[in-house]
Parts: C-alpha cells; sequence; structure tokens
C-alpha cells in the first residue's frame, strides 16, 4: 500500500491548512479563544458525554527493541503472559468496577501472543464485555477479520512517531523496526471490520508540533479513506518507564492543551483520547475542552487489577529467559501512571463538573437482525 507522506502534508485540505496556523505560537488570548470554541465545539457534536474505558495488559513479552517502551527486548523487566481464564479474571474485575469498554494491550511475541491466543481471549471476553478494543502488534486484514468476527470492534495502533530518521534510530530491532508496514495498519483493520479505529503519536520523540501536522495529516487521509469508521486520536507524552529513556522533546502543559484544542476544533467529530499517563490536575482541567474518552483506574502491567499471573513471572535479560533472584509480587508495567484514582472517584468527578461517564455505548446487538 502506498501511503502519501504525513511530514509533508498537502495544505490544500482547509483542515489542514487551519491546523498548521493553530499550532504556531499564541498568546494567552489567543489560547483562551481556541479553547473557549474547543469546548463549545465538543459540546455541539458530543453533549457532555464522556466514555470511560480500561487497559487490560495481557502480556509484557516483546520481541522488539524501542528505546521509549518498558517492554523493550533488551529490559531486564519481570514478564508473563497471562492465560485465557487470567484475563477473564481481569476483565471481570474491570466489569465489577464498571467498565463495558475494555482495551487489550500486549508486546508482540510470536511464541506467546500467538496460534489463536488474541483470538480466544476475545471471544471470552465477548459475552461479557460490549465493546472489546485491541493495541497490539500490527496484523494481516484476514487476521483483523478473524478477530473481528470473534467479538472485538475497536483497534488502537500508534506511528509513535511519523519522522523516519527518529523512528529507525528507536527501534532498532524487531519486526516494529517496519515503518511503513505500521503506517499501512488502520487501513488494514478497517478493511478486516473495525468499527473504531485510534491512531496517535507518542509526544516528547521529536517536535512536537511536526509531530501533530503529521498526525493530522494522517487523520485527515482516514477520514477520506475509512469514512465507515469511528475514528479517534490519542496524544500520549511519554512516561518513566523501565530502561530509564528521557524525552529529547519534552511537551510542555501550554503546549499540550493548545494542542488538543487544534485537533478539536480542525476535527470537531473525531474523538479525543485521555489517559492516565496525564497528572489528575491537568485532566480535571482539559475535561471541558475537548475530551470525549478517558481511562480510569489504569494498571500498565499484565496481572495489574487482581494479581493473575503471579506463579508465572519470569526476569529476561536482553532477550533470555532466567530465573529471578528475589520472590516477585507482579510483572512490570509499560511505563509510570500519573493519575492513580479510582474509576468510581473519576466518574463522581464527571458528574460533580455536569458531564455524563458513559461507561458503555455500543452492544452487538444493534446489528442484530
Amino acid at each position: 500500500m502506498n501511503l502519501p507522506d504525513f511530514t509533508q502534508p498537502d495544505l490544500r485540505s482547509p483542515a489542514l491548512r487551519r491546523f498548521a496556523a493553530l499550532l504556531d505560537p499564541l498568546d494567552d488570548a489567543r489560547l483562551s479563544a481556541l479553547a473557549a470554541d474547543s469546548a463549545a465545539l465538543t459540546r455541539k457534536h458530543f453533549g457532555r458525554a464522556i466514555r470511560l474505558f480500561a487497559p487490560l495488559y495481557v502480556s509484557n513479552e516483546c520481541i522488539n527493541n524501542c528505546a521509549y517502551c518498558g517492554f523493550s527486548r533488551d529490559n531486564a523487566i519481570l514478564r508473563v503472559t497471562l492465560d485465557v481464564a487470567e484475563v477473564v479474571r481481569e476483565a471481570r474485575h474491570l466489569v465489577a468496577e464498571g467498565f463495558r469498554n475494555i482495551l487489550l494491550v500486549a508486546g508482540e511475541h510470536p511464541k506467546f501472543v500467538s496460534n489463536g491466543y488474541l483470538e480466544a481471549c476475545v471471544r471470552a471476553l465477548a459475552a461479557e464485555v460490549p465493546s472489546v478494543a485491541l493495541e497490539v502488534a500490527p496484523m494481516e486484514t484476514d487476521e483483523y477479520v478473524t478477530l473481528v468476527r470473534a467479538g472485538a470492534e475497536g483497534l488502537v495502533v500508534y506511528q509513535e512517531t511519523y519522522d523516519r530518521e527518529t523512528y529507525a534510530r528507536l527501534h532498532t530491532a524487531g519486526p516494529k523496526r517496519d515503518y511503513d508496514w505500521r503506517l499501512a495498519c488502520p487501513e488494514r483493520a478497517y478493511a478486516g471490520g473495525f468499527r473504531r479505529i485510534g491512531i496517535g503519536a507518542l509526544l516528547g520523540l521529536t517536535d512536537w508540533r511536526r509531530e501533530a501536522l503529521a498526525l493530522a495529516a494522517h487523520l485527515d487521509h482516514l477520514l477520506r479513506r475509512c469514512w465507515k469508521a469511528q475514528l479517534t486520536v490519542s496524544l500520549p507524552r511519554l512516561r518513566p518507564c523501565a530502561g530509564s529513556f528521557a524525552p529529547t522533546h519534552p511537551v510542555a502543559d501550554r503546549d499540550f492543551i493548545q494542542l488538543l484544542c487544534a485537533f478539536r476544533v480542525c476535527f470537531p467529530q473525531v474523538g479525543l483520547v485521555l489517559s492516565t499517563r496525564e497528572p489528575a490536575p491537568l485532566r480535571d482541567a482539559l475535561l471541558p475542552l475537548g475530551i470525549t474518552m478517558m481511562s480510569a483506574g489504569s494498571h500498565t502491567e499484565p496481572g495489574g487489577y487482581t494479581g493473575q499471573g503471579k506463579a508465572d513471572l519470569h526476569l529476561t535479560v536482553r532477550g533470555r529467559m532466567v530465573e529471578p533472584e528475589f520472590a516477585a509480587e507482579h510483572a512490570t508495567g509499560q511505563f509510570e501512571i500519573s493519575d492513580d484514582r479510582s474509576p468510581a472517584e473519576i466518574a463522581a468527578l464527571l458528574r460533580a463538573h455536569g458531564f455524563d461517564p458513559v461507561w458503555k455505548d455500543w452492544d452487538a446487538a444493534i446489528l442484530t437482525p
């Protein structure tokens, strides 16, 4: 699949032309006006509903070396892959907390996350969880068809960075080195039948304005090519993780707010996702400005909610399994979260600010004849 170079966007697109202008430095008055426009457009298109979801990490095994990721192959961390029964126990805990929208997350490892494993996880959850989404290694279209038939309805894939040079420097081993294979993933997912597709860029790896414009160009392209799907955008900022990678281009809160509002104003019907990477005060401040979907009470390690998989924990050093020298209690997380408030606290906060926490907005029965 030949895709455009999104780092050289076609500014004949009115949305991209306006987006590029909104990334210019703004004084306080212009930023306040942008935030007001963003809030008004969000209420117009989404009302006061904010969809809640939880990530459920099923495996932190990985054969890729990604400098910024806690799961990177060469990191000496405690790893585990939950079996299907353990995944169900984790999911039932989340359902008891109110969630009806669960995102299954896994590293990329053909030994552990293969041979129908993800399909089995999806099938096991589909009867109890109306919305099951995936954030896993890119696949072929026919594999996506299988997962959709099993009950998955959403797929999330971040390009991480759209800058090819930076991408090559940060991905030094493993299948993830293939930039183009990853870039085409959303369109393969759409062809496979996913009704929700999420994209994003990991902020902190390169200049945020160039990254944001490339992400916007990709979104603009997908809005034309994948128009039957609901598209969402995530803007995750780097957090501390195993390996101690430090952001080379940290994004200040003020710039982050400007970026979020620019996306909302230029793409008013696209969902904007906010994770627990961000600190509680900032998440609270962003609620009125454009957010339509947020996580709550998240764990980024397999078994993090109920302690599943403890008996199978093992240490890997540069991709080789070794016996840990101590009794481990839990697997290593992908990154540190910042907002550790419970789902109930987040739901109460939303209601207190006049928003409607939405636990469920989809059921497969809608399409049943």
